[in-house]
């Protein structure tokens, strides 16, 4: 009920602003064009270009809070050049948004007039009854008679009962229907702002570069700092604990001590010993799990068996994907099964792999009470960023109530680790 009056607004200021968008852009582009034999025009014409994108800028901003529908800004071209002129002129994105400034007025129309429609003739017509008594106009007929008239149509005049009746009838129908008419008007004006002001396909997939490339910087420093951690205060400290045991036992051996004590000694540095191995396993397996060098399915096999829920695996892999692309797998699927027996309250849960039409797909469903959201503090978002980093995609249907089914796919690429295409039979049920 809050979005109904905020569409309203939305769709009566659109028009003006597109209007006044029109307006300039075109009035600057004609008054540069004829002045581009001057050094004033490219000027004027980069000028208006940046214009362009500010009023963009204003409509983006209003969709974003009025319709709560944000558009991402576009991706701004890097050109070199020593003019400003020149960098304005050059960019995709403000020559883009100098289209949407000329053609909005065309999709900013509908809107205005489902409001005017639904909701001002609506709100006439069921009050037809009250305002006809100073909303009509006087008709004077050939023989002198004065007649009023609020509303005729077709020569039938619907200004006396029982007539009203259908009147407010049509208002209440239009009133009722309002919503929707504004709502399915806006759709086309939506659309030609998002695929004209937001980032197109190429932007789109530099700033999705970008952003993985980060992520992926990111993820392997937090990794570094891991490993280090983790060696500094397990693993070396431990080594060190060993080292002083072994110097601690030549010294009692030297010394010709008892046999008890040296005993005492020596099963200390052996406990020493076996905690770091196990440590180093640990961490080995936390960089790259060992048991993927026996395939996927395996390896899913293997959670599955560690994982405190049932868990059922169908593996289909007849083309083994990537190294990288298993890997991915592996970790997103001990997440998923960690997530589910943290938080769901599942009594099961059901992993399916399959590859095929040169992508690796893989689905974990669990019968649990549902509510998972990607950015919610689920760990979702990790993954999402993790399989964005090969071009993969992940999706979460999760209702309350459950099930919650996710769905990684990771596309094959023939760059990826051309080596670790292993052809081979990799399949499992």
């Amino acid at each position: 009920m809050q979005q109904r009056p905020r569409a309203v607004l939305y769709a009566v200021l659109a028009l003006p602003i597109a209007l006044l968008g029109m307006v300039l852009v075109l009035s600057g582009l004609l008054v540069g064009a004829a002045l581009s034999v001057t050094a004033v025009g490219p000027w004027l014409i980069a000028l208006t270009a940046r214009g362009a994108l500010a009023i963009g800028t204003l409509q983006r901003g209003l969709s974003a809070r009025l319709l709560d529908t944000p558009i991402d800004p576009p991706v701004r071209s890097r050109q070199p050049g020593a003019l400003g002129w020149r960098r304005a002129v050059g960019d995709r994105a403000a020559w883009r948004a100098v289209g949407c400034a000329l053609a909005a007025p065309l999709t900013a129309v509908p809107p205005l007039a489902a409001v005017a429609c639904g909701y001002v003739y609506g709100l006439l017509f069921v009050l037809h009854p009250l305002v006809e008594r100073w909303n009509y106009t006087t008709v004077h007929r050939p023989d002198g008679s004065v007649r009023r008239v609020s509303l005729e149509v077709a020569g039938v005049q619907f200004d006396s009962w029982p007539r009203w009746l259908l009147v407010v009838a049509v208002g209440a129908v239009l009133l009722l229907l309002a919503p929707w008419l504004v709502r399915r008007s806006l759709v086309p004006h939506g659309r030609l702002l998002g695929s004209l002001l937001g980032p197109d396909a190429a932007g789109q997939r530099i700033r999705t570069l970008e952003e993985t490339r980060a992520q992926a910087v990111d993820d392997a420093a937090a990794t570094l700092r891991r490993i280090e951690r983790d060696l500094h205060d397990g693993t070396q400290a431990r080594l060190v604990g060993l080292g002083m045991h072994l110097t601690l036992i030549g010294e009692l051996v030297t010394a010709d001590a008892g046999r008890d004590q040296l005993l005492t000694v020596v099963g200390t540095a052996q406990t020493h010993a076996k905690q770091t191995i196990a440590e180093l396993r640990l961490l080995v397996k936390g960089i790259h799990p060992p048991v993927l060098d026996q395939g996927l399915d395996t390896a899913l096999a293997t959670l599955a068996a560690d994982s405190a829920l049932p868990v059922t695996v169908t593996a289909d892999i007849p083309e083994r994907p990537s190294p990288a692309l298993e890997s991915i797998a592996y970790f997103c699927t001990a997440e998923l099964l960690t997530n589910a027996a943290k938080h769901s309250g599942a009594s099961e849960i059901t992993v399916v792999a399959r590859s095929g039409e040169g992508s690796l797909r893989l689905s974990v469903r669990d019968d649990g009470r549902g509510g998972a959201v990607i950015g919610a503090g689920s760990g979702l978002a990790g993954l999402l960023a993790r399989v964005r980093t090969v071009d993969g995609t992940l999706t979460c249907e999760s209702p309350a109530g459950g099930p919650t089914v996710v769905t990684v796919e990771l596309p094959y690429h023939q760059g990826l680790s051309e080596a670790g295409q292993r052809q081979g039979p990799c399949a499992s049920s």
